[in-house]
């Protein structure tokens, strides 16, 4: 018998007066922005970390805390899982292999823990206004029930860091920041809020498990564990609808995969019976858990940006692993394969930096390697040419064999003064540069 849908507290209706600051509202400290996090070292994990994500990728943790677990983590040991120390939490790198998973994502479904991520709530009369005004997209007409993608900027136009947001209704905007930058966020969004007190904010990271379920069979799985109530579209949200886990929560078209799927976001309590019916259901489909490891190929593969590498905001007082340069501005990233990222027409935090930089022609762009040889790195530079004369086009921020294509190499990079289709050279290594063609992603 299909059970009703236990409600979550987080994400029911609430009676609170949205032009009041409701129950668990974030109270902000004194800002404190620069050297908030620092390097973690975790010996061995530490290399099998960096190995798949590369010198620039961060493992970012608060200076002197312990790493976090997930709800999932007695999951993850009981496959056998790999773990490492990623933005504070300790979470599996690969299953089987990156190889494996990647390919088994493409093919028929991937099931990843991204309870890292964090997890926001605002509330109140002009939620969608106000967020409007600080973001680069335009949330103002957006339905209920629909998704969108945003980048945050500083008052010069640089890249904050970037965000999915859900219009759950006229009043409530659900957001998910990336790991190491809830706190950073949380900050930067409360300085902003309206001095009436009309617009509130919760920080439900810590109360909340997402799951994504990523690939051609993810419907059929989903369907399968909870029902075809919960089918959702691309970029389309809604309440987890009754079901027999008898589970509620919320769930969403979104991912990093670049595949059809959804994100679920349910209490802790609920996350591993979930993770667990998923698997079982999808096991006669192929479905396999899936790494921090296979995701990043899986979004490099489609083009899509990955906070603190592609772009890392100099506010963070973090010098970056490579050269690397810090000002990243905001683009329409539907050239990066990123649907919904800048609407240049209204007004947000910034936009007279972004205006004034249009003209220019540094912006991120897809490259293909055409020669065998050294993967592409982040901080590897970009050239024009062979010879000793030739000049530095701009440097290579996410990199790496994809394993959709043979292991080629692949590569995001920011690059001025160039054009699709073009040749460039890359300096793969001291003495080795690999030959590649300037391209749009998605590569696959």
């Amino acid at each position: 018998m299909r059970r009703d849908r236990a409600g979550l507290p987080f994400l029911g209706s609430t009676s609170a007066n949205p032009n009041s600051p409701v129950a668990g509202t974030h109270t902000p400290p004194p800002p404190s922005v620069g050297g908030c996090v620092g390097l973690s070292v975790v010996g061995r994990r530490e290399t099998l970390a960096h190995n798949f994500l590369h010198r620039s990728a961060f493992l970012l943790r608060v200076s002197g805390g312990s790493p976090k677990r997930t709800a999932l983590y007695a999951s993850h040991l009981e496959t056998d899982a790999k773990m490492v120390d990623f933005h504070g939490f300790e979470l599996p790198i690969w299953f089987s292999s990156i190889q494996e998973e990647h390919l088994a994502t493409r093919s028929a479904a991937g099931l990843f823990d991204v309870s890292h991520m964090g997890f926001f709530r605002f509330l109140g009369e002009g939620v969608r206004s106000w967020l409007s005004g600080i973001a680069t997209q335009e949330y103002l007409n957006f339905a209920s029930g629909r998704c969108g993608y945003t980048h945050f900027l500083d008052h010069d136009g640089r890249i904050i860091d970037d965000m999915i947001f859900a219009v759950k209704s006229d009043t409530e905007v659900l957001g998910v920041p990336n790991a190491s930058m809830v706190e950073v966020m949380l900050d930067w969004f409360t300085n902003l809020l309206p001095e009436d007190a009309s617009i509130s904010i919760e920080d439900l990271s810590d109360k909340t498990s997402i799951l994504a379920l990523q690939g051609p069979s993810s419907s059929a799985i989903l369907t399968e564990v909870l029902g075809e109530g919960n089918s959702v579209g691309r970029f389309r949200c809604k309440d987890i609808a009754a079901n027999d886990l008898g589970i509620g929560g919320w769930i969403q078209g979104t991912g990093y995969t670049g595949e059809a799927g959804v994100e679920i976001f349910v209490q802790n309590r609920d996350a591993p019976g979930l993770w667990s019916a998923l698997l079982e259901a999808g096991a006669v489909s192929g479905l396999v858990p899936v790494g921090l490891g296979a995701r990043d190929t899986l979004r490099l593969e489609k083009g899509y940006l990955l906070s603190g590498q592609d772009f890392l905001w100099p506010g963070l007082g973090i010098e970056p692993d490579a050269d690397l340069p810090g000002d990243f501005l905001a683009r329409d990233t539907a050239e990066t394969a990123v649907p919904y990222g800048l609407d240049i027409e209204h007004g947000f935090v910034g936009r007279n930096r972004v205006l004034a930089s249009l003209e220019s022609g540094a912006r991120w762009e897809g490259l293909l390697c055409l020669d065998r040889g050294p993967s592409p790195r982040p901080g590897h530079a970009v050239l024009n040419g062979e010879g000793e004369a030739a000049e530095t086009l701009g440097y290579v921020t996410s990199g790496g064999p994809s394993p959709s294509l043979e292991r080629r190499g692949i590569a995001m990079a920011y690059l001025d003064g160039v054009e699709q289709g073009q040749e460039v050279w890359i300096q793969a290594s001291p003495r080795r540069r690999v030959r590649a063609r300037v391209c749009q992603p998605p590569f696959v």
